[in-house]
Parts: structure tokens; C-alpha cells; sequence
């Protein structure tokens, strides 16, 4: 079998579901598809988000610095961004089920190795330019698996739910990044307290192969191909003109929108907002404001419980309390997340008031997230185009936060104090703070003030 063959879209099945079981199959079906992406998705993350959460034991010991790191984990933007964007307009074609979890496995296998050169580092003194070199090449791989996750995770909505249904799941779907960060700032932070910084990286490897085997036992490619008529017919919806078009007429036609290139540029600003928070809030919260690594992880991993709570709520704010109005929504949240932030970050307080800014702010990054970079781009564009589209939007954002990382990272390193012991530096975070803080302001703004003209263009 060719690599082709192997990853194509699966072919509508020859033996079919007799008539008065259909609903039942399929409705087993869409429910063991959904959840297994959606669960597996979040698994993603914590192959993602180990390195945030060992940043500062990893500066304290002296193997790298805030600049490198920053690096290390542009390295993983940039070539998400990248692989994001191929990755959408490769995934329409694919069959999603293998797609997704060869993303994830291989995602684990570099967690893994990662964490083993941690260790011989610590056994047999392999050198810090080595580690940081390795480390660069290996997060930079980690980018592309990455990039093989949302993509498949987006088109099993459009493959097995009506448009009526698709925003409400899809805020259910967009939840499963936060359940991965919280996981990972939960679990990991406390293996990494206890065991050590390349723990946290070993533990990351298993839950990547964890979430490899239940996108294999528990997502379906297609209804047609398990014997089931289409989504379409499941849900008697009408055919659409671009539904009979080709697959690559449609994307070429996305590529041609304007409305889609506002979100690619809302969704960047939206990016550098959650993953400054995502990657410098522990270390932020260490040096700024003298949490313990425990307390730290723990405040961030409040954070993560809001946004799956923040995105959840997206989907069904947009289609039942507000009629399917995008705007609305998207001016509260990002005036609650701009003013959340401003808190966080130049605001005093202890343990309770640092969950309470940095929840409120997850809560509403949540909702922005959800209806600037997934439901207003699904909106204007036609079902086949569903990966291009998220292809397009995520080449900008991940870009986006890669520069933040490297931006952030010097902006953190450019104004600290230096003293003998690395681990006594004192940190200035007021000059990466209000970089953080005007992206989050652009962020709802620009779609907001352009959203009638990006429908018009559509119609």
C-alpha cells in the first residue's frame, strides 16, 4: 500500500447499514468520533506544553537561558504555522482517523527522546549547546506533528454534524486545549516539582500515546465509509452549489476572501495573547510575583478550567442567546479578557486574586478564540473548504506566536538585573507586559469593526 493509499479519504463502504438502524450506527458513530478527537486533541496540548512548564527549572539550573527557550519554542510556532496551513488543505482529502494520530504519535516519540537527553545531560554531562541545538531541531519536528491535530479535529465536525449542530460542538472541540493545559500544568507541574524538569517530558511522551490509541479505537473518516448515507442526507439538508464543486475549486475560492485574511490577522493578535500567557505565565508569576512553582502551574491550570468553560459557552452564546451573532459576543469577551490581563499583569494580590484575573481572562480568550478563529471563519466558507480555511487562519496565528515567544523571551532576558547566581536575577516584566496587553485590545477590535464588510464580501 502506497503512503498515498494509506492516508486518502476513506472510500464509501460497499456493505451497507440496513435502513431502520442507520440513525442508531450513525449517531454511535458521530458520538465515538467526536469524543475521541476531541479528547485526543487535548492530548495534543500536553505534548505541546511540556516545555512551558519546565522553563523555569531549566533557566535555575543554568542549562539554558529565557532567550533560548524562547527560540526553542518559536522554533515549534513557526513550523506549526507552516504545517497548519499545508496540513488544512492536505487534510480535506485525508482520512482523518490515520491523519491524526500519526500527528500525535509522533509528537510522543519527540517528548520521549527529549526527555532522555535531559537525563544524559544530567549523567554524563552532554554538553548545553548540544541540548540546545537538539532541543531546537526536535520542538521545530514536534511543530509539524502538531500541525496534524486540529486540522482532522475541525473536518470531523463538517464530516458528521449538520451545520445547525456545528456551533455548539465546535465550541465543545475548541475546549479541548484548555483541558490539555490544565492537565499539563496540573500533572505535569507536579511531576516536574518532584521528579524533576525531564520528567515532565516522559509523562508528556505517555499521554501522546495514550491519546494515539483512542483516536485508532474510537474515530470513524466518514459515515460513507462505515456503510451510512452522507451527513447531507442523515440530516436532510440541501446541497449547496460549492458542495458539487470540487475540492480545489472551493479552496481556491477561500484563498481569494478577503474576510478570511481579517480573521488570519484578528485570530495572530488573539495568539500572541494566549500563548504569551500559556508560555511566560508560570515563569511571570515565579519571578514577578514569587509563587512557587506548585502555586504557579496551579494558577495557570485555573486558567485552563475557565477557557474549556470560555469556549464551551462560545457556541452556544453565539447560536442560541445571540441568534447566531458573532459580534455581540466577541466585544464582551474581549473587553473582559483586555481588562482581565491588565489585572493580571501590573495588578497586585495573592493566590486568589492571581486565579481570579488570569480565569477571567482564559474565560474570555475562550469565547474570542472560539468565534474569531473557528466560527466566523466556518461561517463564510463552504463545508469542503472547512481544513483550507483553518489552514489559512492558523498559518497567521501560529506565525504570530512565534515571534511573540522570541519577542518575549528577549523582551524578559533584555530587562533583567543579572546576578552571580542565575537563579537571583530580578526580572522587569512591564515592557513584555504591555507588548501582551495592546495585542489583546487589536485582537476584538479588528474583526469587530470589519464583520459586515467581510458578510458582504461573502454574499
Amino acid at each position: 500500500m502506497s503512503l498515498y493509499s494509506f492516508y486518502r479519504i476513506s472510500k464509501p463502504s460497499e456493505e451497507k447499514i440496513p435502513d431502520k438502524e442507520v440513525m442508531d450506527v450513525y449517531r454511535k458513530l458521530r458520538r465515538n468520533t467526536f469524543w475521541g478527537a476531541t479528547i485526543a486533541y487535548s492530548l495534543y496540548y500536553v505534548c505541546r506544553l511540556s516545555l512551558s512548564v519546565v522553563k523555569q527549572p531549566v533557566i535555575d539550573s543554568g542549562l539554558l537561558s529565557a532567550g533560548q527557550l524562547g527560540i526553542i519554542g518559536s522554533a515549534l510556532l513557526f513550523v506549526y504555522a507552516v504545517g497548519k496551513f499545508m496540513n488544512g488543505f492536505i487534510a480535506d482529502y485525508c482520512n482523518i482517523r490515520r491523519f491524526m494520530a500519526t500527528g500525535l504519535a509522533v509528537s510522543a516519540v519527540i517528548n520521549l527522546v527529549m526527555g532522555v537527553l535531559g537525563f544524559l545531560h544530567g549523567s554524563m554531562g552532554l554538553a548545553s549547546v548540544a541540548v540546545f541545538i537538539s532541543f531546537a531541531i526536535l520542538w521545530g519536528v514536534n511543530g509539524w506533528a502538531q500541525s496534524m491535530g486540529s486540522p482532522p479535529g475541525i473536518i470531523n465536525l463538517s464530516r458528521w454534524f449538520p451545520l445547525k449542530k456545528r456551533g455548539t460542538y465546535y465550541g465543545i472541540f475548541s475546549a479541548s486545549p484548555y483541558l490539555g493545559e490544565f492537565l499539563s500544568f496540573i500533572v505535569i507541574g507536579a511531576i516536574v516539582g518532584t521528579f524533576g524538569w525531564q520528567s515532565g517530558f516522559i509523562f508528556s511522551a505517555v499521554a501522546g500515546l495514550a491519546g494515539t490509541l483512542i483516536i485508532l479505537f474510537f474515530v470513524s473518516d466518514t459515515p460513507e465509509s462505515k456503510g451510512l448515507p452522507s451527513v447531507q442526507d442523515l440530516s436532510s439538508e440541501n446541497m449547496q452549489k460549492e458542495d458539487r464543486m470540487k475540492t480545489s475549486e472551493v479552496q481556491r475560492m477561500v484563498l481569494k476572501h478577503p474576510g478570511i485574511w481579517i480573521i488570519s490577522a484578528a485570530s495572530a493578535f488573539i495568539y500572541i495573547t494566549k500563548y504569551a500567557i500559556a508560555g511566560w505565565g508560570v515563569l511571570f508569576l515565579q519571578k514577578e510575583k514569587l509563587f512557587s512553582i506548585e502555586s504557579a502551574t496551579q494558577i495557570i491550570a485555573f486558567s485552563a478550567v475557565f477557557g474549556v468553560l470560555g469556549t464551551v459557552l462560545a457556541g452556544w452564546l453565539s447560536d442560541t442567546v445571540f441568534r447566531s451573532d458573532r459580534i455581540k459576543p466577541a466585544i464582551l469577551s474581549g473587553a473582559l479578557g483586555f481588562v482581565s490581563l491588565a489585572l493580571f499583569l501590573f495588578a497586585g494580590g495573592g493566590y486568589v486574586a492571581n486565579v481570579v484575573y488570569v480565569s477571567l481572562f482564559s474565560l474570555a480568550i475562550g469565547v474570542l478564540y472560539c468565534i474569531v478563529a473557528g466560527l466566523m471563519a466556518v461561517d463564510i466558507v463552504p463545508r469542503k473548504a472547512t481544513g483550507a480555511a483553518l489552514g489559512i487562519v492558523g498559518i497567521s496565528s501560529y506565525v504570530a506566536a512565534g515571534i511573540q515567544d522570541i519577542a518575549s523571551g528577549y523582551l524578559i532576558e533584555g530587562n533583567m538585573q543579572q546576578a552571580a547566581d542565575v537563579a537571583d536575577a530580578v526580572y522587569n516584566f512591564t515592557p513584555v507586559s504591555v507588548f501582551w496587553l495592546t495585542a489583546a485590545l487589536v485582537s476584538f477590535l479588528l474583526p469587530v469593526l470589519n464583520w459586515k464588510k467581510m458578510m458582504k464580501k461573502n454574499n
